[in-house]
């Protein structure tokens, strides 16, 4: 079901730039299933990020995970991340191990090494759902191997502890393969991953929306690598 305008435009808002860029790069038939899964990952670090308690954050992810458990004509209306998730076509079910990964990071600190895995495990499976989601589904591997890339390399820099971004950059070098090529629908997260590893390596946010950060994003975008 195609959404409004108005709909996608209020979530396109809530990316962080880098998603931003990244989805400009989304053939038009499969830019709204990207949109839904780049605003449901930018919803769920934003309730790690403003919940001022660990209880309060895994009770909204709480709602996430049943959310995403229920049939998608049981969801209430008005709300315009849930609208656009309606577009996954029944397949969002496959999101909620997103949420577990986000809920991993409510550990007490420093975060373990086992919960940055969890939440770029999350991130990958999340991915490989939207390579099925897009009609990529051989791409499914190389989709996850992308969102497993840009968790490591976001987690380097997002983090606060020093520790614990030490450990995200450790792991971020230690596993992060070449960039694999995927389908045109699946663009965004290698330009995503593609970012991510820039901003990681010179250790500059701006690293990710410089000037060079564009030659590299329409470079990924258009061509893969």
């Amino acid at each position: 079901m195609a959404q409004p305008d108005g709909t996608l435009e209020t979530l396109h808002e809530t990316l962080p730039l880098a998603q931003r860029l990244a989805l400009s790069y989304a053939p038009a038939a499969a830019r709204d299933p990207v949109l839904a899964l780049f605003a449901l990952d930018a919803r769920l670090a934003g309730l790690i990020r403003h919940s001022s308690e660990p209880m309060l954050a895994q009770l909204r992810l709480a709602w996430w995970r049943e959310t995403l458990r229920r049939d998608a004509g049981e969801w209430p209306e008005g709300e315009p991340l849930l609208a656009a998730l309606r577009g996954w076509r029944g397949a969002h079910g496959e999101l909620e191990v997103l949420v577990d990964g986000w809920e991993a990071l409510t550990a007490p600190a420093p975060l373990p090494e086992a919960a940055l895995r969890q939440l770029a495990e999350g991130r990958a499976a999340a991915c490989a759902a939207l390579a099925h989601a897009v009609g990529a589904a051989r791409d499914a591997g190389a989709a996850g191997a992308l969102g497993r890339a840009w968790a490591h390399s976001d987690l380097a820099m997002r983090l606060s502890r020093p520790d614990e971004r030490e450990a995200a950059r450790r792991l971020a070098t230690r596993e992060a393969p070449a960039r694999p090529r995927v389908a045109r629908a699946l663009r965004p997260l290698a330009v995503l991953a593609a970012l991510a590893q820039r901003r990681m390596r010179l250790g500059e946010e701006s690293a990710a929306h410089s000037p060079a950060a564009m030659l590299l994003a329409l470079r990924v975008g258009l061509l893969g690598s």
